[in-house]
């Protein structure tokens, strides 16, 4: 027998971008899929169904989004991602979608993450959605207490360095979590 003892990996695989193994087993579920993705500065919630020409996004939310409802911070934090989560879960609600399934893509499972996050905002929109509480955030996480924690332990030329874009946006980066909570009241009244 001639030729190579190996297989080579479908080309999304060998990108790093399909796990085709789960995908499988979650399109044979027949749930509509929340996918969950992320970068350094940005944060995208969608909710795909598959069909015979590929995958089809019934309803999505980013993260730059979230300046339309006020809210000025970061939008790739713990707070942003269960915003972008709560504004896509809305949303899917608003179009009838009453259940899906979490797809996290290649992601690692790290409790409290920002995917998690997303998740439990996106389950707070009124869409049932199978995951384990434990998995998620706080609520100090969540509504951004932890990052307050962080600037009140810093020096002045160290917070001028670390959060010289929530000053140039004119943050108070004491009152985030008001502003948290603001954000997520007028996405509420907004969306539903």
């Amino acid at each position: 027998m001639s030729g190579p003892r190996y297989a080579v990996p479908f080309r999304r695989r060998r990108e790093g971008k399909t796990d085709f193994r789960s995908r499988r087993k979650m399109l044979y579920s027949g749930k509509p899929r929340f996918v969950v993705r992320k970068s350094l500065c940005y944060v995208w919630a969608q909710v795909t169904v598959t069909g015979k020409n590929g995958d089809e996004i019934l309803v999505s939310a980013h993260s730059k989004e979230l300046s339309n409802y006020g809210w000025k911070g970061s939008f790739s934090n713990t707070p942003a991602s269960y915003l972008t989560g709560y504004l896509c879960g809305l949303r899917a609600n608003k179009l009838g979608i009453s259940d899906a399934i979490l797809d996290m893509g290649l992601y690692d499972v790290v409790k409290g993450s920002k995917i998690f996050a997303c998740l439990k905002g996106f389950a707070d929109g009124d869409v049932d959605i199978p995951f384990d509480e434990s998995i998620v955030p706080s609520e100090d996480r969540i509504s951004g207490q932890h990052i307050v924690t962080y600037y009140e332990g810093l020096d002045e030329e160290e917070r001028a360095k670390r959060f010289s874009k929530y000053i140039k946006n004119d943050v108070v980066v004491n009152d985030l979590p008001d502003l948290f909570s603001k954000t997520k009241k007028e996405i509420g009244e907004k969306e539903r």
